[in-house]
């Protein structure tokens, strides 16, 4: 299957989900990121707002627990910049305001931005990934253009309430694959060349 086809049918997947099934498999992806990722020597974690309306594994828990557990963490949210169509990393707080965009996607109102050298994990959205760790996202290619500006030793990510495909076959070297993706049941780490 295409990236276009795995789009459509990985959509369809979490659209069938109901509320109660994507809240539990959201709180054990959670509990899965936080036994099995040490946030005491990280300083900036950037992490995509939930997109309601694509059942996207719900992200709020994550922040409210970096914020009462680990106050040292900076937590950042993307913003695509319309001029460059590169993501910005906006500082996001417990009081920041958002503005939905005009795909209904919550944004910080402020301009307070975190350069891409200062990440130190990037949770990155996706509807489906493979066991070498490649992902289909959207199909615009924000989040490749963000993690290709990110140090090497920067921890890409994956939240994912699916299993692993066994290959995107029209994968190509401007995907940034997945040091890891994290499942209700476990987290699958990608390693080397596959």
């Amino acid at each position: 299957m295409t990236k276009s086809e795995l789009r459509k049918l990985f959509l369809a997947k979490r659209q069938s989900l109901t509320p109660s099934e994507r809240d539990v498999a959201s709180g054990q992806i959670v509990e899965n990121f936080f036994d099995n990722f040490d946030l005491s020597k990280i300083k900036v974690v950037h992490c995509f707002i939930s997109i309601e309306k694509f059942v996207e594994v719900d992200t709020r828990q994550i922040f409210k627990r970096i914020w009462s557990d680990f106050p040292g963490v900076t937590t950042v949210v993307p913003r695509v910049d319309r001029e460059t169509d590169e993501i910005e990393s906006l500082i996001y707080q417990l009081d920041t305001e958002l503005l939905h965009n005009r795909w209904q996607i919550g944004e910080p109102t402020h301009d307070d931005r975190v350069d891409p050298s200062e990440l130190d994990i990037v949770i990155v959205p996706l509807l489906c990934y493979d066991r070498s760790g490649h992902r289909v996202g959207y199909g615009k290619g924000y989040y490749d253009r963000l993690l290709v500006r990110c140090r090497s030793d920067c921890q890409k990510i994956g939240l994912s309430m699916f299993p692993p495909i066994d290959n995107i076959p029209d994968s190509h070297e401007g995907d940034i694959r997945l040091d890891a993706c994290i499942t209700p049941a476990k987290v699958i780490t990608f390693k080397g060349d596959v």
